[in-house]
């Protein structure tokens, strides 16, 4: 609790960071770095059964980050993201529903990644074969290059990456699916049916992975000469979308305000599950200023949804925001200035 701009949204951020070593606020991992210092550091302790302690380390400097699990430096981020399981739910968060499909695309392989190393592995191998694949393309088009066949190994490359994301993207959303639908029928008191919809260049549904790979093949041969005038790879995971469908109507387009709210609250409250059966523990809840943003009903959906063992941060001006029937005995923390202390109640 504290006055705004006293640092509130930092505790939460750093939390945030030193789970998925990213900032929901910025891409630029320099802007964390106090003013006139060289470098930052995140130090967590994570305790899962009172027996089992992980010391989590991140540092950030202007040379990249380094992460630590129990001061064993890790060499790939991928074998660190998972240690700690969080999920953040602010107003900006809004923009996963109404904004534009990169946002969406974040917020799959952010939440996805920190379920599966496996995921985040292949995310980094897909990138990777993009940036050579599109660095081609670039020298075919301004003719500094001719050889087709490299083309040829960069594509079946780049489409056996592709089919692994996108055939596990399906399969995070389809398990997700399980958990927003009934949720979200509670929130709107049966009136409305959410549904997740995958949206790429082709039809997914009953495909398998080799299917995928095939439709990719097929389509950048087609598509070569399409892609060489452009200078840049035209289809994949990295242009797809995904689309919340309220009884059948696309929620970006036509929702009104309350329900998107409501289906950002319902995603975030299915991610929450979805992370429990897959980790086997639920994540730390982030609620960042968000019960002034939600009205009664949504607000006491969400608290009411969290009671029973869920570790939750909420970040308010007032504890007036808060229902003392939904939070009982609460630990308050004033934060002031940047500085953190316990009140006493």
């Amino acid at each position: 609790m504290g006055e705004n701009a006293q640092g509130k949204t930092n505790l939460l951020e750093a939390m945030y960071f030193l789970a998925l070593t990213r900032s929901h606020r910025t891409s630029n991992d320099k802007d964390l770095i106090r003013w006139g210092s060289d470098f930052a550091r995140i130090s967590g302790t994570v305790i899962k059964d009172n027996s089992s302690h992980l010391k989590l380390d991140l540092i950030i400097s202007k040379s990249g980050k380094k992460a630590k699990l129990n001061n064993l430096e890790q060499r790939k981020l991928s074998s660190y993201i998972g240690n700690l399981n969080v999920v953040l739910f602010s107003p900006e968060d809004l923009s996963i529903v109404k904004g534009n499909p990169g946002i969406r695309r974040k917020f799959i392989d952010m939440e996805f990644g920190q379920m599966s190393s496996q995921y985040l592995k292949t995310m980094s191998q897909f990138r990777s074969v993009l940036k050579q694949r599109n660095a081609y393309l670039k020298k075919l088009q301004h003719r500094q290059a001719t050889d087709m066949i490299y083309l040829d190994v960069l594509s079946d490359q780049f489409s056996a990456f592709c089919a692994e994301v996108v055939f596990s993207r399906l399969q995070f959303l389809k398990k997700l699916q399980n958990h927003i639908e009934s949720i979200h029928e509670n929130i709107t008191e049966g009136n409305e049916k959410l549904e997740i919809v995958y949206n790429t260049f082709f039809k997914t549904e009953g495909k398998t992975l080799e299917n995928i790979y095939d439709i990719f093949k097929e389509n950048f041969t087609k598509n070569t000469q399409k892609e060489i005038q452009r200078g840049v790879t035209l289809f994949g995971p990295h242009r797809d979308d995904i689309k919340f469908l309220v009884n059948d109507k696309n929620v970006q387009d036509f929702g009104s305000q309350g329900q998107q709210r409501s289906v950002a609250l319902s995603l975030k409250l299915a991610e929450v599950e979805l992370i429990k059966d897959q980790v086997g523990d639920y994540p730390i809840l982030l609620l960042d200023d968000v019960l002034s943003e939600l009205d009664h009903k949504r607000q006491t959906h969400l608290l009411s949804s969290i009671k029973g063992g869920i570790q939750t941060f909420i970040t308010t001006t007032s504890i007036d925001d808060v229902d003392p029937e939904l939070v009982k005995n609460p630990n308050i923390l004033i934060i002031n200035n940047g500085k953190v202390q316990q009140e006493e109640i």
